[in-house]
C-alpha cells in the first residue's frame, strides 16, 4: 500500500479514537482521558505502519517495538495518574473560558490532537518505507537514545510522584533528582525520544529530513504551547512555594547544574 494511503489511515485512526474520547467526556465531564488515548494512538499507528510498510522486516519491527513500548509506558502512567482524580485544571479552565460552546470547542481541540498525532508519526512512516534496513550501528545508536529518553522520562515522572505523595510537600516546588537540574526534565526526555527515529531513519535519502518533524514539533509544543506555558502560568508563583527562585536558578528544559 502506498505511503500516502497508509498515512491517511493513520490520521483516520487518530480521529476516530479521539472522537470516541470526546463522546465519553460528554458524560464524564473529564477530558483527561484524551492524554491517555493520544499517547496510545501513536503506538497503534506505529503498528499500522509496520504492517503496511515496504521496508525490510527488521527495520519495521524495530521501529514498532520502540514506538509501542514508549506509547504503552506513557499511556499507562497517565492512566494511573488520572484514576480517581478530578479533571485536569487545564481542561477545567478551558471549559470555563469557552462557556456554552465548550463541548464544540473541545471537539475541535480533540480533532487537532488527532492531527498532531498523525504529523508526529511521519518519522515512523519514513522508517516503514525505507529501501534498506538500518545498519547494526544505526540501530544500536537508536536503541541507546530510546533507552536514555524513556528511562529518563520514567525516572522524572516517578520522582515527581514520590515528591507529591508526601503531604509536607504540598504547594512546594520539587527540586529532587532530575528536577534539581531541570524544571521540566520529563519534557526534555519526551522530546529526546523522538530523536530515536531520526537516528533510525539514517539512510532514507532526502526523506530523512522529514523525521526531524518529530523532535522539533514535540519540543515546540512543550516549550511554547501546551507544556511549560500551562505549568508556569501567571499564577504559578502564588500556587508553588519557591517558584520564582526555582525559575531564576534552574534551566527550563535541558538538565544542567543550577545557577548559584
Amino acid at each position: 500500500m502506498a505511503a500516502l494511503s497508509v498515512f491517511g489511515i493513520a490520521l483516520l485512526t487518530a480521529v476516530v479514537l479521539l472522537t470516541i474520547v470526546w463522546a465519553i467526556q460528554l458524560f464524564t465531564r473529564n477530558a483527561g482521558l484524551v492524554d491517555v488515548v493520544w499517547s496510545a494512538s501513536i503506538g497503534i499507528i506505529a503498528l499500522e505502519y509496520a504492517l503496511a510498510g515496504s521496508a525490510p522486516v527488521a527495520g519495521r519491527l524495530l521501529m514498532a517495538v520502540l514506538a509501542i513500548a514508549w506509547s504503552f509506558r506513557l499511556a499507562s502512567y497517565l492512566a494511573v495518574r488520572m484514576k480517581g482524580q478530578p479533571e485536569d485544571s487545564r481542561y477545567t479552565a478551558a471549559r470555563d473560558a469557552w462557556g456554552d460552546k465548550a463541548d464544540l470547542y473541545m471537539f475541535g481541540f480533540f480533532s487537532l490532537q488527532a492531527v498532531i498525532a498523525a504529523v508526529l508519526s511521519i518519522p515512523l512512516l519514513v522508517i516503514a518505507y525505507m529501501d534498506n534496513a538500518p545498519s547494526f550501528v544505526t540501530a544500536a545508536l537508536a536503541v541507546i537514545v530510546w533507552f536514555i529518553s524513556v528511562v529518563g522520562e520514567g525516572t522524572a515522572d516517578a520522582q515527581l510522584k514520590a515528591f507529591k505523595d508526601k503531604p509536607e510537600n504540598k504547594g512546594k516546588v520539587c527540586r529532587e533528582g532530575l528536577w534539581y537540574y531541570s524544571r521540566h526534565p520529563n519534557y526534555f526526555f519526551e522530546s529526546l525520544h523522538w530523536v530515536t527515529y531520526v537516528v533510525l531513519a539514517i539512510g532514507a535519502g532526502w526523506w530523512w529530513l522529514a523525521t526531524w518533524i518529530g523532535p522539533v514539533l514535540m519540543a515546540t509544543l512543550l516549550l511554547k504551547i501546551s507544556g511549560i506555558p500551562t505549568v508556569e502560568g501567571k499564577d504559578a508563583s502564588k500556587k508553588r512555594e519557591g517558584h520564582d527562585e526555582y525559575v531564576r536558578t534552574t534551566n527550563a528544559f535541558i538538565p544542567w547544574p543550577p545557577k548559584k
